[in-house]
Parts: structure tokens; sequence; C-alpha cells
């Protein structure tokens, strides 16, 4: 009865070390991204990012969000549709690691490009990337010190 026990624990631990987290449990996980992880739920994006994918997402920080004015970002926060539209702006289709960055033009979900420039570090339109390649099991997140916002 004990050795079936462990194993079972074993098993169960296995099961769950072998789990990876899909973009939003990574992001929630990290800690410094409370006011994307806010506004993802506004937008009803939360289900969607937890899909299969896989998605690149350019993940402002709480900091970069403290960037924008508040009466600002609380007006973006209750317009659904202009949410979802700058949300969807920070992602790319695929999962791009860093190694395989380009500069250039690069299609976003929301259907717009934003402009990726290699030249003394990366930038995405006018966000710097601060860190890269946060592998989660549905693609990859690189954080941005900006929220960007689709032209």
């Amino acid at each position: 009865m004990k050795k079936s026990l462990v194993a079972l624990a074993l098993t169960a631990f296995a099961a769950t070390a072998v789990h990876a987290k899909d973009i939003v449990d990574t992001a929630v996980a990290a800690g410094s991204f409370k006011t994307l992880a806010t506004a993802l739920q506004a937008a009803g994006l939360v289900d969607t990012l937890k899909g299969k994918g896989p998605f690149t997402v350019f993940a402002p920080t709480d900091e970069a969000f403290a960037k924008v004015p508040k009466d600002q970002l609380d007006a973006l926060l209750k317009d659904k549709a202009k949410l979802t539209a700058v949300l969807t702006y920070h992602v790319v289709p695929g999962k791009v690691m860093a190694a395989d960055v380009k500069a250039g033009k690069v299609k976003t979900v929301q259907g717009s490009e934003l402009t990726v420039s290699t030249a003394g570090g990366v930038k995405v339109d006018a966000a710097n990337v601060v860190k890269t390649d946060i592998v989660a099991d549905n693609g990859v997140i690189h954080v941005i010190d900006a929220v960007i916002l689709p032209k």
C-alpha cells in the first residue's frame, strides 16, 4: 500500500513538472505583468492566449503601463474594442525566438504591422525589448518597456 501511494505521488509530480504554463499563466507567474493580465481579462483575450498558438507576445511590464497617463489607461480599459486592438497589436502569430528576430515590418494579430529594428538593441516600434525568450508551452514572451499603439 505504501509503495503504491509513493508511486502515485511521483506520477502526479512528474505530470505537473512536465506540463509547462501557457502565455497567460507564465506572465502572471512572473509578477510584473499585473496590468497586462487585467487588460487581457477586460478585453476577453485570456482564453485566446491560453489557446494552442503559437504566439509571440511583446509584453509591456507594469512599469510600461505606468507611463500611460492614468486617465488614458482607464479609458482604454473601458473601451473593449480599442483595448482589444491595442493588445492584439502586441501579438505576432508563430513562435519567434530572439535569435530569429530580423529588422523590418511584422504583421500582428491585430492586422497592422509593427516595425522591428535591431540597431543598438532590439526595438518594437518605439519600445525597447528588455528581456527575451520567456518560453511558454504555446509560444514565447519578449518583455518591452513601453505600451505600443497601432497606427
